[in-house]
């Protein structure tokens, strides 16, 4: 009977349990939270900066610094080799004069044969006229004496000669403008310039190029705008690397190889060698093409195209081009007039 009573008295408690389990929203565990959907991502819009294909007129020109230098100058040369360099007697940016000694070969002891030689003519002179004064009826000894005379005045001419060529002289008026750089006792090899004297009143310009193909259009007689000191003359191109003389010096030669000369008119006074003026050399021009900016010109592997846009779409599209300037590209083929195309950044 107590156990019935017991069972009586809880009984409440277990159906109400029981009843709080039932609910659905009564729960006593913690309920868990939905999961968050992803945010939307709208796309990124690309913005293309863009240009329109049109017709105009499109040049390429050469514009370079050049400077100026004697268009007169001699290089002086020793003629014969093996001969031993003493000195050379003058400095860059030296002024000479026609005769003005610049170089003196080794002479060794010919300034003394040259000495004992004078004496030799005086004694064969001397030999001579008493010759005269004794043998009036010995015609064949007075001959033998004149024949002395004449060796001997030979031997002396000879001697005066090689000394001579052991000098190196100047035959304009000018400018040491280049120097060998040869040390006292080099030996010296015929014909390599020594010393190169150049004229200062006769001004010409040169521009070399760092690489050849920069200058290959340019042609003898081309037109030149030279700017100097804020006033513009007139210019013509007067030597490219096609016309420069032949000269079996290498270095010379790889040098007019990328060399422009151009005379000027009416160079102000106080130019001189060493001064650079501004030049522009006109190249080719074409007028009523079709020209793109040159930033719109892509290239790969030989390959030339562009990228158009049409709406919301872009492609590529190869393209033949012609004069490309600095800034514009002319098209020959491969886009029509008013079509836009996308700029490279």
């Amino acid at each position: 009977m107590v156990v019935l009573s017991n069972l009586r008295n809880k009984l409440p408690l277990v159906l109400g349990a029981a009843l709080l389990l039932a609910l659905p929203g009564c729960s006593l565990l913690p309920q868990e939270e939905e999961e968050l959907k992803p945010p939307l991502v709208k796309p990124v819009q690309q913005n293309f900066e863009t240009a329109e294909v049109k017709k105009g007129s499109i040049s390429r020109q050469l514009t370079a610094v050049a400077s100026f230098v004697s268009s007169s100058m001699e290089q002086l040369v020793f003629n014969d080799s093996g001969g031993r360099l003493k000195s050379i007697d003058v400095k860059l940016g030296d002024k000479v004069k026609a005769g003005d000694i610049v170089a003196h070969l080794d002479a060794g002891d010919l300034e003394i044969r040259i000495r004992l030689q004078k004496l030799n003519v005086q004694k064969a002179e001397i030999a001579l006229d008493q010759a005269k004064a004794t043998a009036m009826g010995d015609p064949d000894a007075l001959k033998l004496k004149l024949l002395d005379v004449e060796a001997a005045h030979i031997q002396l001419d000879s001697l005066q000669q090689q000394f001579e060529k052991t000098k190196l002289v100047s035959s304009i008026d000018g400018v040491v403008t280049y120097i060998d750089s040869l040390q006292t006792g080099d030996e010296i090899t015929a014909y390599r310039p020594v010393v190169t004297v150049s004229d200062p009143t006769k001004l010409q310009l040169v521009y070399e190029a760092s690489v050849t193909n920069d200058i290959s259009p340019v042609q003898v007689g081309m037109k030149a705008e030279v700017k100097l000191k804020g006033k513009t003359l007139e210019g013509k191109v007067v030597q490219t690397p096609s016309s420069a003389p032949f000269t079996s010096d290498k270095q010379l030669s790889e040098r007019n190889a990328k060399r422009l000369v151009i005379s000027a008119d009416g160079i102000p006074e106080g130019v001189g060698i060493g001064d650079t003026a501004d030049i522009t050399i006109p190249l080719e021009k074409r007028d009523d093409v079709l020209i793109i900016p040159r930033s719109g010109l892509r290239s790969y592997l030989g390959r030339d195209y562009v990228q158009t846009l049409e709406g919301d779409s872009r492609r590529e599209v190869d393209v033949e081009k012609g004069i490309v300037s600095s800034t514009e590209v002319e098209i020959r083929k491969g886009l029509k007039e008013g079509q836009k195309i996308i700029l490279s950044n």
